[in-house]
């Protein structure tokens, strides 16, 4: 601006936040306990504040004011006047600039400074007393900024649910290590779409890539004190405004628009991991950098009868106040932001369980889901949830509402436990492959609410899996104290890497086991990117602060043999996926249909071919198993699979069940490079710790008498 104004315009209380009309900019904020509320303007370098103009109005508990001639590129920030009184859960203070809670850019970076505590540090009781330093110097600032982007004719791929396969990534993980992305563009938005990525998830066949947090977020003071970084991005600083170090250069929102155009013309689609359970900002000892400043009474869970203390479902020290109607609006419009404006084509939900808490608990009929579910913009993404979190009953798998997909812990641990050849797991997996029906089978939902994965960035690595009994996480700086203690892996011998051929055949065997379940099960299965790379993180299950090699993809590595052959498995395991419905099924299947005399729709064999007894199910020793499903083709053929599991450390010879089909072996992991071809005899070897898939076709029937490919067995 070329010179500082004097005074605001009254402006409009919607819509909250900086909004540039082309003449000026309205700026709209919320505090129903605030006194009176400043605008601090900055000059470009964010350096020198110009201007400090209080908004003249206040419009049903929303401070506005319009500025006439200011334009994007403005940086700006606030100031709330109202009382310092923790006791009651207010710590307003003016000496602490704070962003805007719809800031949609960020421009510098957070210095750790006392100064950005309310209060002041080192005294006791520290949050009882008050700070007059200036926190501005140490704080990032907002900017106003036009949303415009050129989207020309992009449009969402719109892949049905049951055609979905999720890869997990990290914007920055999975390209840092990449050298035909360019050393500037590595870890950013515009690496993400670069040819040489879309041409491996493509060829992977996946059709949606899921990104760890993209909104803005804060590197924890006690991980920069130790030299550490947060790396994951659950630590949300601004619910609409993009993380500055996934862009190339400051202010080029645009970086990652374009890589939504990019993959959505590839017909991938984009969903973010998002974290609106709790903001940066922490518990009563945290600092003062948004929400706490502009109204801590509203925006969090306080404890009754103690409001100087929050309530801490989320484990990270505040819980934000979706029942505060103001509070579910910014989680609404961030939202809705997200889709409208950068065009993604769904979120996951970190500790989704947290939306769903009301006062009496968690409620699928919370006022979270209900708005989400009848949101027109909203109801038609795809919704995941993180089912749990670690306040009172937090546990909710298979609880939420329809319209929305659920992670299933219970998948990965089953068909971990499973593999590794624990006793007693035989019903258990039965379960998973068939979508978890007992968890999901309710309200209408279909197969696809349960996301089925056996390694997510949360835990060992796919290899790891198979690698470690034990976590290591050492370089954490927590002895080895962080992440899950039990992880239900198996490392075969050796504890981490080995050179002993037999340790790394069982190794690999056991990868492709597992990756194999994945795919061919009822429900939405999602890959962690690396997996199908053979990638490691040296037995570290936790590494949310290992922005290192620890957690980038090594690009290097994935051009060995080991890691080549994997990738070329899992591609095989999504053509298979997609080449045949019984493998997706679209609705529950309970083996009450009959698509032909004695087809099922579903039929469970032991491996004698012998339909499994209640006594064959609880049989404690038993690894082998066989699934036969059936589903009906649109020119009325009927398409029938058999999936053949062998836990077991030996091989073992399965008796196909009747009725005898012509049957063709079209996936074997322990030859995964093999050919499909023609299954003869009635009886197929399986290698130790192996699956085979079988598939057979039967043609259309003619005038409800003709012949079929059934065979007398």
């Amino acid at each position: 601006m070329a010179s500082a104004p004097d005074r605001l315009l009254p402006g409009r209380p919607d819509p909250l936040g900086a909004t540039w009309d082309g003449l000026g900019v309205n700026f709209a904020v919320f505090s129903a306990h605030a006194e009176r509320i400043e605008l601090c303007l900055f000059d470009p370098s964010g350096r020198r504040e110009v201007a400090r103009l209080p908004l003249p109005e206040c419009t049903d508990e929303v401070w506005h004011g319009y500025l006439p001639g200011a334009r994007p590129g403005q940086l700006y920030g606030y100031r709330a006047y109202g009382p310092y009184e923790p006791r009651r859960g207010h710590r307003f203070n003016p000496h602490k600039l704070l962003l805007d809670p719809y800031a949609r850019e960020l421009r510098g970076r957070l210095r750790w400074s006392d100064a950005l505590f309310g209060y002041r540090v080192g005294t006791r009781p520290a949050d009882l007393s008050f700070s007059a330093r200036d926190s501005a110097p140490a704080m990032p600032k907002c900017v106003v900024v036009d949303d415009s982007f050129p989207w020309g004719d992009d449009r969402p791929p719109a892949t049905p649910w049951d055609r979905t396969v999720i890869y997990e990534a990290h914007v920055r993980g999975l390209t840092m290590l990449r050298e035909d992305v360019g050393a500037r563009e590595a870890g950013t938005f515009a690496a993400l779409a670069s040819p040489p990525v879309i041409e491996h998830l493509l060829g992977l066949g996946v059709t949606a890539i899921e990104l760890l947090p993209v909104q803005a977020f804060l590197q924890d003071r006690f991980l920069v004190d130790r030299g550490l970084r947060n790396y994951w991005g659950y630590s949300t600083l601004a619910f609409f405004a993009p993380e500055p170090r996934y862009l190339v250069e400051p202010g080029m929102r645009g970086e990652l628009k374009a890589a939504v155009r990019r993959l959505h013309a590839a017909g991938i689609e984009v969903i973010l991991d998002v974290v609106y359970n709790h903001t940066c900002e922490g518990n009563e000892l945290g600092p003062t950098l948004s929400w706490r400043g502009l109204d801590n009474a509203s925006y969090y869970r306080l404890v009754p009868g103690e409001e100087r203390y929050f309530i801490n479902d989320t484990g990270t020290g505040n819980t934000l106040n979706l029942s505060h109607p103001r509070v579910l609006q910014m989680v609404m419009d961030s939202l809705r932001h997200w889709v409208q404006d950068y065009h993604v084509d769904g979120f996951r939900f970190d500790l989704g369980t947290i939306l769903g808490r009301e006062g009496t608990g968690f409620d699928p009929g919370s006022g979270f889901f209900d708005a989400v579910r009848q949101d027109p913009v909203l109801a038609r993404v795809k919704l995941i949830s993180e089912p749990w979190d670690i306040g009172p009953g937090g546990y909710q798998l298979g609880n939420h509402p329809p319209g929305f997909a659920e992670w299933n812990d219970r998948f990965r641990d089953g068909v971990r436990r499973f593999w590794r050849g624990d006793p007693g797991m035989r019903s258990d997996l039965a379960a998973r492959l068939t979508g978890s029906a007992e968890l999901f089978d309710r309200r209408r939902r279909r197969p696809w609410a349960s996301v089925n994965y056996v390694a997510s960035h949360d835990g060992f690595t796919l290899r790891d899996l198979v690698s470690y009994e034990e976590r290591h996480n050492w370089a954490n700086g927590e002895d080895n104290r962080d992440g899950h203690a039990e992880n239900f892996s198996r490392n075969w011998g050796v504890e981490g890497d080995t050179d002993d051929p037999a340790i790394r055949a069982t190794r690999a065997a056991v990868q492709r086991a597992l990756l194999a379940t994945l795919f061919v099960s009822a429900g939405t299965p999602m890959l962690l990117a690396g997996d199908e790379l053979d990638r490691t993180q040296r037995g570290n299950n936790n590494a949310y602060c290992q922005d290192n090699e620890t957690s980038w993809v090594d690009w290097a590595h994935a051009a060995s043999p080991e890691a080549e052959a994997l990738r070329r498995f899992v591609a095989r395991l999504t053509a298979l996926r997609r080449r045949f419905a019984t493998l997706r099924p679209s609705t529950f299947l309970h083996g009450v249909s009959h698509l032909r005399p004695g087809l099922s729709d579903t039929a469970w064999f032991d491996q004698h071919g012998e339909p499994m007894t209640p006594e064959a199910w609880n049989e404690p020793e038993a690894r082998t198993l066989m699934l036969r499903r059936a589903a009906a083709a649109p020119d009325g053929a009927v398409e029938v699979t058999l999936l053949l599991l062998n836990a077991d450390a030996a091989g073992h010879v399965f008796a196909l069940p009747s009725p005898r089909l012509d049957w063709t072996l079209v996936l074997d992991s322990a030859h995964p490079e093999a050919p499909e071809h023609a299954v003869h005899g009635a009886s197929v070897r399986v290698a130790a710790r192996a699956i085979a898939l079988l598939a057979a076709r039967l043609p259309p029937e003619r005038g409800g008498g003709g012949a079929t490919a059934l065979t007398p067995a």
